[in-house]
């Protein structure tokens, strides 16, 4: 998984889809990110449960975490959708 370390002045952080990736591993990733979403979607969830107060500050952070992980398996999800689209144009194409 390539992410890259460099953030924008409003936090949203770069994903760098491998281009020589099968659908098969791009859907791999696109899973594996929004597992990571949901792991820290439930951790958010049981500090707000057992917290009497909420930073929210630091609550704001946490879902904009989530916010650029599910991003991130977006853009897996459509470039194997894409990826799936070429490789199916290609075969009405060749055969």
């Amino acid at each position: 998984m390539n992410v890259s370390g460099t953030c924008s002045a409003d936090r949203q952080g770069s994903h760098v889809v491998d281009t020589d990736a099968t659908t098969n591993e791009l859907l791999n990733e696109a899973t594996e990110w929004l597992q990571y979403g949901r792991g820290l979607t439930e951790l958010l969830a049981e500090f707000v449960h057992e917290s009497d107060t909420v930073d929210c500050r630091r609550m704001a952070l946490g879902l904009e975490g989530v916010a650029a992980i599910i991003r991130m398996g977006l853009r897996c999800t459509a470039h194997a959708h894409a990826r799936m689209s070429w490789e199916g144009a290609a075969r009405l194409k060749g055969g």
